[in-house]
């Protein structure tokens, strides 16, 4: 059982806040190298984008490589990050971009490896 005082102790928050903000920042500047970087390379990673689902790093990879590098900016919101215990981690924003009325949201769950944090399954949806 998950003890409180493992919820949200400050040195693994400012871990995981580093690592979702640098994810962030190459995801609007399209540096597909970081964010290759920030998801496991392992065939048991998924992602649910707002049109696609991606089963794996492979395809993961494949995905970013092809869309389009324009009109990434967008403006996070409501943006929570909360972790359990040294290793393992959820982050929950909204975000909506110029131009749109849409608001998209994304969930990471982010796990700490011997080689840094990764994320392990993420979904991005964008509402009505």
């Amino acid at each position: 059982m998950m003890n409180r005082e493992n919820i949200d102790r400050p040195a693994v928050l400012n871990e995981v806040t580093t690592a979702f903000y640098r994810y962030e920042q190459a995801l609007v500047s399209n540096d597909v190298e970081v964010l290759d970087e920030l998801f496991w390379a392992d065939p048991r990673t998924v992602r649910y984008g707002a049109t696609e689902n991606l089963y794996g790093i492979e395809a993961i990879r494949e995905f970013r490589n092809t869309r389009p590098s324009t009109g990434l900016d967008r403006l996070l919101r409501n943006t929570t990050i909360t972790t359990y215990g040294d290793d393992m981690a959820v982050a929950s924003t909204e975000f909506t971009r110029e131009n749109s009325e849409r608001v998209g949201r994304q969930m990471q769950t982010w796990v700490k490896f011997p080689y840094g944090w990764r994320i392990v399954a993420a979904h991005v949806s964008l509402m009505g």
